[in-house]
C-alpha cells in the first residue's frame, strides 16, 4: 500500500541508495501505482477522481532507468500521465468556514464532540461500542488526515498544520499504537511541547500500563518504533530538506537533556540536545554538514 512506497521513498533519502531503485524498489512502486490507478473512480459530479470502499488510517531520480528496466516492468509513458492525471485531480474535501480536509464527506454533520466527553468506562471504545456506534461518531482511532499532513508536511502551510491538528487531535482516542508518536511530532513542530510530551509518553508507555487493555495479546513493536521517532523526529526535529539534514530541536521541559546517534548516508552522527542548546559531531563518514535551527554546522 502507499506506506510501503513511502518507505521506499524514505529510505532512498536517508542512505542515498538510488540503486535499490532499479534492483526493486521501483518495480515495487508501479506495481502500488497501478493498483491505486484501478482503485479510483472518475466522478462527473465532482469532476475529479475518487476513492471508494477504502478504509483510510482512521479504521473507524533515478540516473539507472534504461530500456532493459523499462521493458521488464512493461511501462509506457502514456500510463505514467495517467498516473499524473489522477494524481492532480484526486478530491480532497475540505471546509472552507473551519479551514480543514476532511476525513471524508459528511464528518462534520456527526456530533461534533471530544475524546473528552467520553465516559471512562467506554474507553476503549473498540472494546465497548458496537461497531456502528463506532461508524456513526465522530471519535477517529489513530491520525488520518493528520497522517498525510506527517508524510507530506512541506505541501502544508503552518497554518494548515495548525488548524488541522487542533480540530482532529482533541477528537482522537488513539486505540491504536501507530497513532501517538505522529501527534508527538506534530505537536513539537507547531510548539506544543506538553502535548508533545503526552503523546511521547503514550506510545512510550503504551504497553507497560496496558492503555488499549490488549498487551495481553502482545506488546506492540509499532509504539517501539514510534517511541524512537518521537524522540529523533519530534523532538529533535530530525528532517531531509532540499537533500540536506536539518535538526529542529525542541527539548522537553521535563528533560535535562538527550543524546542520541544516527547513521546517514553512511556517516555515524552523535546529537547533544541540552538546555543551553544543541551540538552534533561526526564520528564517521563523509558527510559535509547538517543543519540546526536553519544553521549549518560544517563538519569539515
Amino acid at each position: 500500500n502507499g506506506a510501503i512506497a513511502y518507505a521506499i521513498y524514505d529510505f532512498i533519502r536517508y542512505n542515498n541508495d538510488h540503486e535499490y531503485l532499479y534492483d526493486g524498489g521501483l518495480e515495487v512502486l508501479i506495481g502500488i501505482a497501478r493498483f491505486w490507478a484501478q482503485r479510483v473512480n472518475w466522478s462527473s459530479d465532482k469532476k475529479q477522481y475518487v476513492i471508494l470502499g477504502v478504509t483510510g488510517p482512521n479504521e473507524y531520480e533515478n540516473n539507472d532507468f534504461n530500456n532493459e528496466l523499462w521493458n521488464r516492468l512493461n511501462l509506457s509513458l502514456s500510463e505514467i500521465e495517467k498516473w499524473k492525471d489522477i494524481a492532480e485531480n484526486i478530491y480532497l474535501p475540505y471546509d472552507n468556514t473551519l479551514k480543514i480536509f476532511l476525513q471524508q464527506d459528511g464528518f462534520l454533520d456527526k456530533e461534533l464532540l471530544t475524546a473528552e466527553d467520553l465516559d471512562q468506562a467506554d474507553k476503549p471504545i473498540n472494546q465497548n461500542w458496537s461497531w456502528d456506534r463506532i461508524l456513526r461518531s465522530v471519535f477517529i482511532k489513530q491520525a488520518d488526515v493528520l497522517q498525510g499532513m506527517y508524510f507530506f508536511e512541506e505541501d502544508f502551510t503552518e497554518a494548515e498544520h495548525l488548524n488541522n491538528f487542533d480540530f482532529y487531535e482533541p477528537r482522537t482516542v488513539h486505540e491504536s499504537s501507530l497513532s501517538p508518536c505522529v501527534h508527538a511530532i506534530l505537536a513539537c513542530k507547531l510548539g506544543k511541547k506538553e502535548k508533545a510530551y503526552e503523546m511521547y509518553l503514550r506510545t512510550a508507555r503504551l504497553d507497560l500500563e496496558d492503555y488499549n487493555n490488549d498487551t495481553e495479546d502482545g506488546l506492540h513493536i509499532t509504539s517501539m518504533a514510534g517511541t524512537w521517532m518521537s524522540v529523533i523526529k519530534g523532538f529533535g526535529g530530525m528532517r531531509i530538506k532540499d537533500n540536506q539534514l536539518h535538526f529542529h530541536p525542541s527539548l522537553p521541559d521535563q528533560w535535562e537533556a538527550c543524546h542520541f546517534k544516527i547513521m546517514f548516508r553512511n556517516s555515524r552522527l552523535n546529537v547533544h540536545m541540552t538546555k543551553a542548546g544543541t551540538t552534533i559531531s561526526k564520528e564517521t563518514g563523509e558527510l559535509d554538514s547538517v543543519f540546526i535551527n536553519g544553521r549549518e554546522i560544517d563538519f569539515s
